[in-house]
């Protein structure tokens, strides 16, 4: 039989209806969005654009919305399992309490990749904009050899490795600093795109989407499974739930809002870029928001402001993925399926500061050394399978805990979760049989560490997690 730890049970270990583990409560609604916004745009739009055009053509923005639509799907099954249970675990914890101890440690591992592989592309994507802003403001650009990894003929990837350093630092002095870093970012990305906009739909030519679909509807398809990597990232704000003030009603609030105004802003970029100058070209052409303004203009002043833009964009990516990370690795910490020391909370500071350290290092090498596009599908289908997952506990609570409370409810129950789970099998498909080959030998590998010390470590062995109801929570958790 499964491992299955009750929500109730998951709630006060983490205490996040009472006092946290050591974290302090400085999120409200607003700083939540902030930080959403900030971890979903960034690269993805400003960098991957490009390559979603090339697959779809003019037809991107149908790629968008379907993309968009599989992770609505998904958000809805996180506003309800993030305002039921409010802990720093997201997908982790909810699949422990949906599935099982295997599959939330399997989750984990997946988690792992997915915020892994973001941290450090992001951060590629972060030094691409940074030579492109250098280039506009002094002409000048960085030695190749120092802003590109052996991978793609350099040497190492230096401001790559700062963007991650300084994100670190940044979440070791604590969230509140890190919540208003995120929320002015957020607000000076949303005001370059709006005025990118405003600047790619004064060129608006019909004739540049014509023909719309090149590729025809595989195109389509590979565009979406390409877009998908613009919208990762909003699971990042159910991992908040032990920092948030009001976590069983604003985090809901929270993942629909930041859905909603990125859904729209990505579908107005793409059409304004590729009606300002065509899809052949933005196809793979690096920096192109920059490339766009620059044509439209005439200047590369303007271009320069989109840099600065994606310069800002981009850090504010890394520095909510890699909160998200840390605060998992510390709930599967506090759950024995992983070493202690992730878990361990500085008083001073109120922030994992040995969890985000070892993250920033770990995730650092790949940034600077490593050509990571191999790996790019592998973090898609890690991610999808995880949401599938989400959709999928959904479900199961909804069966076995009727009573828990809830403070939103996915609509149109059980069709919407299913209807999730369908399109996230969907992408998973389009991603290549040399990718789900990938994906089953990491899952392999994961399955192993967590027979190898998880199960072992674990420690709701000590605890009969399935008797555990709210009034009994606290008598439970002193007998263990």
């Amino acid at each position: 039989m499964p491992r299955i730890k009750s929500p109730h049970l998951l709630v006060a270990e983490s205490g996040a209806d009472r006092a946290g583990h050591g974290l302090r409560r400085t999120m409200g609604l607003f700083q939540l969005i902030c930080f959403g916004i900030g971890a979903i745009v960034g690269t993805g739009i400003f960098v991957g654009l490009s390559d979603s055009v090339a697959q779809a053509g003019p037809a991107v923005v149908v790629s968008f919305v379907l993309a968009a639509i599989t992770c609505v799907f998904t958000a809805l099954a996180f506003a309800e399992l993030g305002g039921a249970i409010p802990v720093s675990g997201s997908s982790y914890s909810f699949a422990y309490a949906g599935l099982g101890e295997s599959t939330a440690f399997l989750v984990g591992w997946c988690l792992l990749l997915e915020y892994g592989i973001s941290i450090s592309a992001v951060a590629v994507g972060w030094s691409q904009y940074v030579n492109e802003l250098l280039h506009s403001l002094t002409g000048l650009q960085l030695p190749h050899a120092l802003s590109a990894g052996p991978g793609d003929g350099g040497v190492v990837n230096l401001p790559a490795v700062i963007v991650i350093a300084m994100a670190a630092v940044l979440l070791v002095r604590g969230v509140r600093e890190s919540a208003r870093a995120t929320a002015a970012m957020a607000a000076v990305k949303l005001i370059i795109l709006v005025a990118f906009c405003a600047i790619g739909f004064s060129a608006f030519k019909d004739g540049n989407l014509v023909p719309f679909s090149p590729a025809g509807l595989g195109g389509i398809g590979a565009g979406t499974t390409a877009a998908f990597f613009s919208y990762i990232g909003f699971d990042a704000i159910t991992t908040a739930g032990e920092e948030a003030k009001n976590p069983r009603r604003d985090i809901p609030v929270a993942v629909l809002v930041c859905m909603g105004v990125v859904t729209l802003l990505y579908c107005a970029v793409a059409l304004a870029a590729i009606g300002a100058i065509g899809g052949d070209q933005v196809a793979g052409r690096p920096a192109a928001l920059s490339y766009v303004v620059n044509q439209v203009t005439g200047s590369t002043i303007g271009g320069g402001v989109i840099a600065f833009g994606a310069v800002v964009a981009i850090a504010s990516v890394v520095l909510a993925v890699m909160y998200g990370q840390t605060r998992i690795l510390m709930s599967m910490s506090r759950d024995g399926l992983i070493p202690r020391v992730f878990e361990k909370v500085s008083p001073k500071t109120a922030t994992p500061v040995a969890g985000t350290l070892i993250v920033a290092a770990v995730f650092a090498l790949p940034a600077a050394f490593a050509s990571l596009d191999a790996v790019m599908n592998l973090c898609t289908i890690g991610t999808l399978a995880i949401m599938a997952v989400v959709n999928i506990a959904v479900i199961a609570l909804r069966r076995r805990e009727p009573a828990l409370a809830r403070t939103f409810r996915v609509p149109l129950y059980p069709v919407v979760p299913l209807l999730g789970v369908g399109f996230c099998l969907y992408l998973m498909y389009e991603t290549g049989w040399t990718t789900w080959i990938q994906f089953a030998v990491f899952l392999a590998v994961g399955l192993l560490v967590y027979l190898g010390y998880g199960r072992r470590n674990s420690t709701l062995a000590l605890v009969k997690s399935d008797t555990v109801t709210p009034d009994a929570t606290d008598a439970v958790l002193q007998e263990a």
